[in-house]
């Protein structure tokens, strides 16, 4: 049997394939990047010169993963789809996922409590971001060749294995504890789940049921004690009641408020946030939004959270209007990844959720996630390619980073 090596398409062609980018995908991407450029170092400068560090460090280390991860969208968007389906990849990228949550465990890097990070030199890597990506090209691949051989996922025998990858991972995942990790993966599983087998019945209980039991359970938890001591409990006790926790774990959710409460509807003004000044922990990645909302008002947060429901709403759309299952579910695997870390970052900023430590989409700092966010956007910037090349030679015109295709 030929192997297959994974190689990208040459590079004239890629130049060719360029007028076939998707504008409305690209620009909302690019603008969010260099949002999140700028508003790193806003968040961070300060603190850092307080603390005898560089105040240009985080911005030289968010514009590198910035650049990196433009040169992953164009990789991947270049990249034949085929290779990201061969039987050797999908075995090697489970087997080194399996190897990279194992040793986390082991030799990790512990932060906020949770032992999630590998120190490889000067490159940190998150295995649980990584694992995202994983499952949505996996499972949209197990899912799509059950469907091709005419039997739903979850009625064949095809899903015990993924299932059983699916669970082992999941595991490893909460016992570093990476709450919020586990949660963005188990939601990217379910949604993919939902969109190749979808049954009402489930769904509604999976989509209303699942949170409100979750929610009243924890509740419960925290009213009876049984929650005490350790830095997830104390994010838990800090959600419940803030204000009765101010100079311990709740002052962070305190702080935050304050930030929101002093930026209005237009700001203070970029870079003139007291909160960031020590106040809030960690400005730069989960609180930045905080920041942003202190420095840029109501108005600047709006337009980042309007950004990034373009972005999500296109690769929806790109995902609704594909025939094939296999990209169907990876732009929506890529929409829910997306949107359940908005929605957990936005959440615990603002006092609906507890703090997870999930990051902000493309504005908060960190490598790992810009790099696998960004490869994501790659592959559905693929799709969308693939979708335009089609239009074009059926003779229908369509909106590209040049214009109007002819």
């Amino acid at each position: 049997m030929k192997k297959t090596s994974i190689r990208p398409v040459p590079f004239r062609a890629a130049w060719h394939n360029m007028r076939y980018w998707d504008y409305y995908l690209l620009v909302p991407y690019l603008l969010l990047c260099l949002t999140g450029i700028v508003m790193v170092y806003s968040a961070s400068a300060g603190i850092e010169m307080q603390n005898g560090g560089s105040p240009r460090g985080y911005l030289i280390k968010q514009t590198i993963y910035a650049v990196l991860g433009c040169g992953c969208v164009f990789f991947f968007a270049n990249l034949a789809m085929r290779h990201l389906r061969t039987r050797r990849f999908l075995k090697y990228s489970t087997f080194i996922m399996f190897g990279l949550l194992a040793v986390v465990l082991v030799v990790g890097r512990a932060v906020n409590g949770a032992k999630g990070w590998l120190s490889l030199g000067p490159i940190n890597l998150q295995p649980a971001e990584f694992c995202k990506l994983y499952f949505i090209l996996y499972l949209a691949d197990r899912m799509a060749r059950a469907r091709q051989r005419g039997t739903h996922f979850l009625d064949s025998s095809a899903a015990v294995g993924p299932l059983i990858f699916a669970a082992i991972f999941l595991t490893l995942i909460l016992l570093q504890p990476d709450t919020g990790g586990f949660a963005i993966n188990l939601s990217i599983i379910i949604v993919m789940l939902l969109a190749c087998d979808f049954k009402w019945g489930y769904g509604i209980a999976v989509i209303v049921g699942g949170p409100t039991i979750l929610y009243f359970l924890l509740e419960k938890a925290v009213e009876s004690g049984l929650f005490h001591g350790g830095y997830r409990a104390q994010r838990f006790i800090a959600f419940m009641n803030p204000f009765g926790n101010a100079s311990g774990s709740g002052s962070q959710l305190v702080n935050s408020y304050y930030a929101i409460s002093n930026g209005g509807v237009f700001g203070v003004g970029l870079g003139n946030s007291i909160q960031k000044m020590g106040y809030l922990p960690e400005p730069n990645t989960d609180f930045i939004m905080s920041i942003a909302s202190e420095e840029l008002g109501l108005v600047g947060v709006s337009l980042i959270l309007g950004l990034l429901l373009c972005l999500i709403c296109r690769v929806i759309l790109i995902g609704v209007r594909s025939r094939s299952l296999y990209q169907t579910l990876i732009c929506y695997g890529t929409a829910t990844f997306m949107m359940v870390e908005t929605f957990f970052n936005i959440g615990g900023v603002l006092g609906l959720l507890p703090i997870t430590g999930v990051t902000f989409p493309f504005i908060s700092y960190g490598g790992s996630s810009m790099l696998v966010l960004s490869s994501a956007v790659g592959i559905v910037m693929n799709i969308s390619i693939q979708q335009n090349k089609e239009q074009l030679q059926m003779g229908q015109p369509f909106i590209s980073a040049e214009g109007s295709g002819d």
